[in-house]
């Protein structure tokens, strides 16, 4: 009898067991490749069993959530379905790193379990990191997943609070920023009303922040201020070589106050990267100030290019749109600034690994400073250079030839004379410079409208030097000389035409004439015979 009852007993679970269904729920979130995002589905499957399988190529930290989720649900009086459950990430051949999968993991399994309805995912992404106590933390790169989100026809974006200032950029997409995953599960079930995210500020860009060092403040070195503003009216890299304490930091350091005000389209590029970099104040939608990196000199390969087990904008991207300042120049090792040739050419970077194949933009204006000498002071008309012979050379030869081709502007700093330092006539500012600066950019922008690809003269390829930087005869017969005399490179050619051609902008002029392309080959320091020897 009690055999019976046993087998009766088994035959009643068995049939309860085959007659449950399956629960499958499908929703969407994001990963970062590069500084763009792909769409990643989340697929959660209930079925008979008790284990919990997680696949689509899934880090540790991926992994892990698991624990962050039970954890989570439970805080918020839910439990994890008494089912297998199975969850694939698709497309299964990417490799999904990082913890903004908590949210949609734990919101698909809220789905499969009943807590929430299944028709409440659709048009909707769902991103975020979990505590253990189901608060959401604040993740990277949501600027680009907002954007993707935007494209893909998505209507929703749920997301930590702490995220949300950063996605309300993008228009068309409600941005919902929850605080914990009760809160998620009432809006979902529409027992707690929750309202999309405004701008309580009225705007979404960075304000303009003041730059303490100014141009007014640097007495005499004329020639020095004249070049930095040709460099960032047109975009160009410079370089600036002098004995120390003549000025050649201060003088960096007021680059920023001078730069012209960056674009929409350049404000959302250099966002992105932040953004994916984690270098994003969460108080900010949109940054509008032009990024100044001065990286150490024992920087490695890596970090100034981007990369890594987990691949990282670097310096070189994170400076993009902005400026990329290299103080004493030749204490980099040589294999870092090696690295520097192709970026300074394509103004892009391509980081290959087994894993992985990413881009990453790197349109910087490179600011260079160095001494002439070890002991600084070569060509000094105050101290004597007390290098050995030879030594100057070898100190030079730190930096490659391929790589000072690439600086279109390399000037020579001497000390500044007492009498101009005790000047008190204040020098002309840096909002001054930075008009004429503006007017400059503004020609260029009218002048390659309808090239996408172009944006300031240093950018121009060479079909476009033959169109707008074509000097007359007698500029002409100028350059001619002087790249016989100075054996001048073709690149070194063309990197002159910019010069000038950004010159003749800040001189309102449709041509180059002869005093422009006189004062770009002035500018190539190195270049002269028998400098440093």
């Amino acid at each position: 009898m009690v055999k019976e009852r046993f087998y009766f007993a088994f035959y009643l679970y068995f049939i309860y067991i085959y007659q449950q269904k399956i629960m499958l729920v499908q929703l969407t979130s994001a990963a970062i490749l590069g500084i763009d995002a792909s769409p990643v589905s989340i697929e959660v499957c209930l079925s008979r069993g008790i284990r919990f399988s997680l696949v689509g190529l899934p880090d540790n930290a991926v992994r892990e959530s698991h624990e962050r989720i039970v954890s989570a649900l439970r805080v918020n009086g839910m439990d994890l379905p008494r089912n297998q459950i199975t969850i694939n990430m698709a497309p299964a051949d990417l490799r999904k790193e990082g913890t903004s999968y908590d949210l949609p993991l734990a919101v698909g399994i809220m789905a499969a379990g009943g807590y929430v309805p299944v028709e409440a995912l659709e048009g909707t992404l769902f991103i975020g990191e979990l505590s253990l106590d189901g608060c959401l933390r604040p993740v990277h790169g949501i600027l680009p997943v907002a954007v993707m989100a935007n494209k893909l026809g998505l209507k929703r974006m749920v997301l930590p609070a702490a995220n949300a200032q950063e996605a309300s950029i993008v228009e068309g997409l409600d941005v919902y920023g929850m605080e914990n995953l009760g809160q998620l599960k009432g809006f979902l079930t529409g027992k707690q009303s929750v309202e999309p995210f405004k701008d309580q500020t009225g705007h979404h860009v960075q304000q303009q922040r003041s730059n303490p060092f100014d141009f007014a403040d640097v007495k005499g070195q004329e020639l020095v201020k004249r070049a930095i503003e040709v460099a960032c009216a047109g975009g160009h890299n410079i370089m600036l070589v002098g004995p120390p304490g003549a000025g050649k930091t201060m003088m960096a350091k007021c680059i920023p106050g001078i730069l012209p005000p960056m674009s929409l389209q350049e404000s959302l590029e250099t966002t992105k990267i932040h953004s994916v970099a984690g270098k994003m104040d969460t108080s900010l939608s949109l940054i509008t100030e032009r990024p100044y990196r001065s990286p150490h000199h024992s920087i490695s390969a890596i970090a100034l290019i981007g990369g890594g087990n987990k691949p990282q904008p670097g310096e070189i991207s994170l400076a993009h749109n902005g400026v990329l300042f290299l103080d004493e120049l030749p204490e980099f090792q040589r294999h870092v600034l090696e690295v520097l040739r192709q970026p300074l050419e394509d103004r892009t970077i391509n980081v290959s690994r087994a894993r992985y194949n990413v881009n990453y933009p790197a349109g910087f204006m490179l600011v260079a400073s160095m001494n002439p000498c070890p002991c600084g002071y070569y060509n000094d008309p105050s101290k004597q250079c007390v290098c050995a012979p030879g030594q100057v050379q070898k100190y030079l030869n730190k930096i490659s030839g391929p790589l000072l081709d690439r600086i279109d502007l390399q000037v020579e700093i001497m000390p500044v004379p007492f009498e101009k330092l005790s000047d008190t006539q204040t020098a002309e500012s840096s909002a001054t410079i930075r008009e004429r600066v503006k007017q400059a950019r503004m020609r260029q922008e009218e002048r390659f409208n309808q090239l996408s690809n172009i944006s300031c003269n240093a950018s121009m390829s060479a079909s476009e030097l033959r169109v707008h930087a074509q000097p007359d005869k007698n500029g002409m017969l100028l350059l001619k000389n002087a790249m016989e005399k100075l054996h001048l490179s073709a690149r070194a050619y063309e990197r002159i035409l910019k010069v000038s051609r950004t010159i003749a902008d800040l001189d309102e002029s449709d041509t180059i004439q002869t005093a422009h392309l006189a004062e770009a080959i002035q500018y190539r320091m190195f270049d002269r015979a028998k400098w440093g020897t």
